[in-house]
């Protein structure tokens, strides 16, 4: 079960052109390519906005800590 020779990718080609037709296929490619262009300008955009003393990826917390918050851990009554 090794890897297809060429003569079964052409086949298998042959069979996707068939089915869906070189125009279908055209737009796909097309949707397809816009589709990561818009990705890769998004993450261009993302990592401009980040804070300068922040970590890429990191979420920073804006707000501070109120003295009244409860703590997450809860102690038990003895």
């Amino acid at each position: 079960m090794g890897s297809f020779s060429i003569w079964h990718w052409l086949i298998v080609l042959l069979i996707v052109v068939m089915i869906f037709g070189t125009k279908k296929l055209k737009n796909i490619g097309s949707d397809l390519g816009g589709a990561v262009k818009g990705f890769k300008d998004g993450m261009k955009d993302g990592a401009a906005d980040a804070p300068a003393d922040a970590p890429a990826g990191q979420v920073t917390n804006s707000t501070p800590a109120h003295k009244d918050t409860i703590d997450v851990e809860a102690k038990q009554k003895g």
